[in-house]
């Protein structure tokens, strides 16, 4: 199993030295070449009403599929910071690079 970190930091946080910015909302076939070239990637993520306190559906969507492209790192607004930690969990125990949080056996 292939563990790999990744964050969900806020929107004021800078970007660390070890990561490379791709932007905001980059396509997905560009975060997909970058982070095929090795280097760690962040990507900056904002709703689409930035005051709402609500999840963005839209937000997490993208979240997903950055997650599952690779992105190690996602900076969103502290209101999104918890269902986007949601996701990327979620995604990370799909991919199985890292163990679910509960297992439960389905008995018939």
């Amino acid at each position: 199993m292939d563990v790999q970190e990744q964050r969900v930091v806020p929107l004021a946080a800078a970007v660390p030295e070890d990561v490379a910015d791709a932007g905001v909302a980059p396509p997905a076939d560009r975060v997909e070449a970058l982070v095929a070239a090795g280097r760690p990637m962040l990507v900056t993520l904002v709703p689409d009403d930035p005051g709402s306190p609500e999840p963005d559906a839209g937000l997490l969507a993208a979240a997903a599929v950055y997650a599952w492209l690779g992105v190690r790192t996602l900076r969103v607004p502290e209101t999104q910071e918890a269902a986007v930690r949601q996701v990327v969990d979620m995604v990370a125990s799909i991919r199985g690079t890292r163990p679910p949080a509960l297992t439960r056996r389905g008995l018939a």
